[in-house]
């Protein structure tokens, strides 16, 4: 009996001392998220900001875990995307970003701005391409045209009808068939370096087809070109 009485003793203390522990620790943490305090240095895999009702408004985040964006209040299953900043709407939908990468295959750095329940109609990005002998690069502002009544998620339903079919030649043409309706992303005008190393400002049609271009080329000439429904150059000075 003496022994048990020891044996109690020893656990009253040690209950003791981790209880001391654990308030010293929740007084800590209380401390730290209800005062405003100077960090020099916060290490994270990916920082989530939201509201007081905690629906997200933006993540800053790595590559493997980044957010795989949000339609309709879906969250989208996971997907390989760059790390960086993803911004949402008051309905909690993604709304833009700024994402990076880069190695010694290609890099970039997008800044993009999307259409309510639509993909981006604004983009403002860096890209270079180093697979061929010399690295390709592109830079500038983008703006593209979104339809309303052709939103993200009905594109999305769209797709995934056709790889239903399990047929590849009637995706392409259904894929075909949505870019000829002018209901995709049509990319409306380019500012900026093209791929060519061409420096100017070039304009698309509704359907995202090449119009116009005004531009220096790589000889430092000036150029204007006029271009018909196919691509063809009518007029050019």
């Amino acid at each position: 009996m003496e022994k048990l009485a020891k044996q109690v003793k020893i656990l009253k203390a040690l209950v003791i001392v981790l209880t001391i522990i654990v308030l010293a620790f929740i007084a800590m943490m209380t401390r730290l998220l209800n005062n405003n305090n100077h960090f020099k240095l916060l290490t994270a895999e990916r920082v989530d900001i939201v509201e007081p009702d905690g629906k997200i408004r933006m993540t800053i985040s790595n590559r493997e875990s980044q957010h795989p964006g949000t339609i309709d209040g879906k969250v989208l299953p996971k997907r390989d995307r760059p790390a960086g900043m993803i911004f949402f709407n008051d309905d909690g939908d993604e709304c833009g970003g700024l994402v990076y990468d880069g190695d010694k295959k290609s890099a970039s750095m997008t800044y993009s701005i999307d259409q309510y329940h639509n993909d981006q109609i604004m983009h403002l990005e860096y890209s270079q391409d180093n697979a061929g002998v010399k690295p390709q690069r592109s830079y500038g502002l983008k703006l593209w045209d979104k339809y309303d009544e052709f939103t993200t998620t009905n594109l999305m339903a769209y797709v995934d009808s056709l790889h239903k079919l399990n047929d590849t030649k009637a995706y392409n043409a259904g894929i075909q068939k949505l870019k000829a309706s002018g209901r995709l992303t049509n990319e409306r005008l380019f500012v900026g370096k093209n791929k060519e190393g061409e420096v100017g400002l070039f304009l698309r049609d509704a359907k995202g087809r090449a119009r116009l271009k005004i531009y220096i080329n790589q000889q430092n000439q000036p150029v204007m070109e006029t271009l018909d429904e196919k691509g063809q150059v009518i007029a050019s000075r």
